[in-house]
């Protein structure tokens, strides 16, 4: 393209290209147990931490390129066609959990 640079800055207005809003819910919560036989400040922790609680989908914008090709998402007579359909849209994981022990002394 002539007359582009790095360093130029274009005349688009802010915010003339948006995507989806994203929403996102962690939760997490734990328990200390001292454990005094041990040692007096010897304490084991219970976590449990919970991620996209609400398992509520973020979608991402439509990928242009994949492969460092650009993805054709219609073809000449106004098919799908492409990688561009098989893309995962989603931008955040589903709900996930895991459940942990720490020590602490």
């Amino acid at each position: 393209v002539a007359g582009s640079c790095a360093n130029l800055l274009g005349n688009a207005g802010r915010n003339s290209i948006v995507g989806p809003g994203l929403f996102n819910l962690d939760l997490s919560a734990y328990k200390n147990f001292a454990v005094p036989k041990i040692s007096e400040s010897f304490k084991v922790q219970f976590r449990a931490e919970f991620f996209n609680v609400l398992n509520h989908p973020s979608f991402g914008p439509p990928l242009a390129f994949q492969g460092g090709k650009s993805a054709v998402l219609f073809s000449a007579d106004g098919l799908p066609s492409g990688a561009g359909f098989l893309a995962n849209p989603l931008v955040t994981k589903p709900r996930e959990g895991q459940f942990a022990l720490k020590v602490i002394w």
